[in-house]
């Protein structure tokens, strides 16, 4: 199956922009309910994107369970570098992140896509500029590996800014690709890699080692701060973690064995030591 090819602009003053996720707003103001795409659009037609294949750390995260907002320690810039790759010279943030001025206030772009996520953000490929070539805006395209390797998803993953995070719909040749530049980056040491606790284990002792200090896959730091909003205490006992995943429906394939299971049976909790059991590149999350 194809994606869909909607061409249009990025703008950000007024938005946060993380690592992962950016603003995009179509030339067409009809571009996604042509394509029956159920996104949800701001005010002035803007959707939120989530980029396919890739997951950044967290700037903004608010936890469950009334456990409040939540940060993954300050790494390398992946925000810097979208915004950058997609053509921004200049950014300007306040203390909330939100960015104030922008030089230029908006960039052209396309992006490729063909589902939207429960949140209604649209799942995508990012690209900057317009597309050469006979494709019209909202027409099917064919994303190859080669051209993929120009969009903003892959060169965040290629510099080692952003942890693999693959879901079942992203294409078998695709995910391969994204999943050896992960490893090359991780084994060069590029980036977060230089820090990352996820599979070699870490021992957690306080909520600040987690906003400062542990690197780990943001899908595990998720799953964390949300089980640590239960404990009205403030404490970070692990006690119940384990039976806390389990209660999650993180279903999943692990590539390499191509057992179907569930994230709960690859954390392994030990006291108040986890580990990811294997490599993030090796999972496939069923999309929900």
């Amino acid at each position: 199956m194809p994606l869909t090819l909607i061409k249009g602009s990025y703008r950000i003053v007024g938005a946060s922009p993380d690592g992962d996720s950016v603003r995009f707003y179509p030339d067409d103001p009809e571009a996604f309910s042509k394509a029956h795409l159920r996104v949800r659009l701001n005010s002035r037609g803007g959707v939120q994107l989530r980029l396919d294949g890739i997951d950044a750390l967290e700037t903004h995260y608010q936890a469950q369970n009334k456990g409040g907002q939540w940060r993954q320690p300050v790494g390398p810039d992946a925000a810097a570098s979208l915004l950058s790759h997609l053509g921004f010279r200049t950014v300007e943030r306040d203390g909330d992140g939100t960015v104030t001025a922008a030089t230029p206030e908006q960039v052209p772009g396309h992006i490729m896509t063909r589902f939207a996520d429960k949140y209604g953000r649209a799942v995508a490929f990012a690209f900057p500029g317009q597309r050469s070539g006979r494709t019209a805006d909202g027409g099917d395209v064919h994303l190859d590996v080669r051209g993929m390797r120009a969009s903003a998803n892959y060169s965040l993953l290629e510099a080692g800014l952003v942890y693999p995070t693959f879901y079942s719909l992203l294409y078998i040749d695709l995910r391969n690709a994204m999943s050896k530049a992960a490893v090359a980056a991780r084994e060069a040491g590029k980036g977060l890699w230089a820090q990352d606790s996820t599979v070699d284990g870490f021992k957690l002792s306080s909520r600040k080692q987690l906003r400062e200090d542990l690197v780990i896959l943001p899908k595990l730091f998720r799953r964390l701060v949300d089980y640590l909003g239960l404990d009205e205490t403030g404490g970070v006992s692990l006690a119940g973690f384990a039976n806390y995943l389990d209660t999650r429906d993180d279903r999943l394939v692990v590539v390499s064995t191509g057992q179907t299971t569930e994230f709960a049976t690859l954390v392994k909790v030990r006291r108040q030591t986890i580990q990811l059991t294997v490599p993030p590149e090796d999972i496939v999350f069923a999309e929900g």
